[in-house]
């Protein structure tokens, strides 16, 4: 590729973290999972951190935490990547879809208010590309209906909105450390809550609802355990935990780095006609450059863009468009207008901190070559 969808911003202590993890004696979830619970907690400004291995593991193991099961009702907006749902239909409960916002494919809370009824539960706003959703109008619909929040920050570790941070307003955040993450060990992800019984509940189902961990079991004499309850094997390992202690000290660093790229694609791409960006409010986490194009030229732009050695992808498809929702849910395109706009047009573009000023002029020269609009 001339122009990588995206590269990891790991350094040589990030790396010599995780080989003197190797050194030592523990491997799996131990101190460096501890430490690194510990120093998160402290950056989100929340109680509690439980490091797991995904954001979907976060969301799964919350809504259990919560008490969502079979009968119950969760809304969850249209446009996300299929993991903001799918924990739902896992404990059993009812994903109900909502429409977003057709500026910024963030949850509509009005749609969000049309869609509750008695069974409804609880509600996950995803906070997208690095905006969060507005969680001061969903704060006072879940108050109102006595719902539960769970907020889907995987791509949304920086952001604030309206004096607000993710997490705050909400019963639980989940996060996301995939590998394309702005905080990354390849596969990781975390919960994080100020509510004490909730971390300790989602503590214990992160390891099969054993009574002991490893750690606790192998420190000095040895410690008998019990099943309590019946968990899932979703815990994170010290290995990955070392990766980013450092990095996590880097994060505002690096977020400037994404904003000044941010900052030279808007100066290169905003005067196309038919061609516009997401509306950010508040302070975004730029965790994804993406774009609208008219959505019978979007395929073709990607093909374009691959043909010339640019890494780009799509961020999402609307999910009720896709083939398990249509079957198992019945929904339709057309009952998500904003969502199947906004994922019918949506492209991702490279996006790093280590893209140079020449490779974004490259990327940005390709897009506006396709559209048929001279270089700037």
């Amino acid at each position: 590729m001339r122009v990588e969808f995206y590269r990891h911003a790991l350094d040589e202590a990030d790396i010599e973290a995780s080989t003197q993890t190797l050194r030592s004696v523990f491997l799996t979830t131990g101190p460096m999972c501890a430490r690194f619970e510990a120093d998160f907690a402290a950056y989100t400004g929340l109680a509690r951190c439980v490091s797991l291995n995904s954001c979907t593991a976060a969301l799964h193991l919350a809504l259990l935490a919560l008490g969502v099961g079979p009968g119950d009702e969760v809304i969850v907006p249209a446009m996300t990547f299929i993991a903001s749902a799918t924990p739902v239909v896992h404990v059993g409960a009812t994903p109900v879809l909502v429409d977003v916002e057709p500026d910024t494919g963030l949850m509509d809370p009005e749609a969000v208010r049309a869609a509750i009824t008695p069974r409804t539960k609880a509600l996950i706003p995803v906070h997208l590309y690095g905006v969060m959703a507005d969680m001061l109008a969903l704060k006072a619909l879940a108050d109102e209906h006595g719902l539960a929040i769970i907020e889907d920050a995987a791509h949304c570790i920086e952001a604030e909105r309206d004096g607000v941070r993710p997490g705050e307003l909400g019963d639980a955040v989940c996060y996301s450390f995939y590998a394309t993450k702005n905080l990354t060990c390849g596969e990781g992800g975390a919960l994080c809550t100020n509510r004490q019984d909730l971390a300790d509940r989602v503590l214990l189902l992160r390891q099969h609802g054993m009574s002991k961990e490893a750690a606790k079991r192998y420190h000095g004499l040895y410690q008998h355990w019990d099943m309590v309850e019946l968990g899932w094997k979703y815990n994170l390992s010290d290995i990955q935990a070392a990766l980013m202690v450092n990095q996590l000290a880097r994060l505002n660093g690096l977020w400037e780095k994404r904003r000044a790229v941010y900052q030279a694609y808007v100066g290169l791409l905003t005067d196309i006609p038919g061609l516009w960006l997401p509306a950010l409010r508040g302070k975004s986490a730029h965790h994804l450059l993406t774009i609208q194009v008219p959505a019978h030229k979007r395929d073709g732009l990607l093909d374009h863009m691959g043909e010339s050695g640019i890494g780009v992808a799509v961020n999402y498809r609307a999910i009720h468009t896709l083939t398990w929702f249509r079957e198992k849910l019945r929904y339709k395109p057309e009952d998500f207008p904003n969502a199947h706009a906004f994922g019918s047009g949506t492209l991702s573009l490279p996006f790093h901190t280590g893209l140079t000023p020449e490779e974004v002029a490259l990327v940005a020269g390709a897009v506006r070559g396709f559209l048929g609009i001279e270089p700037r």
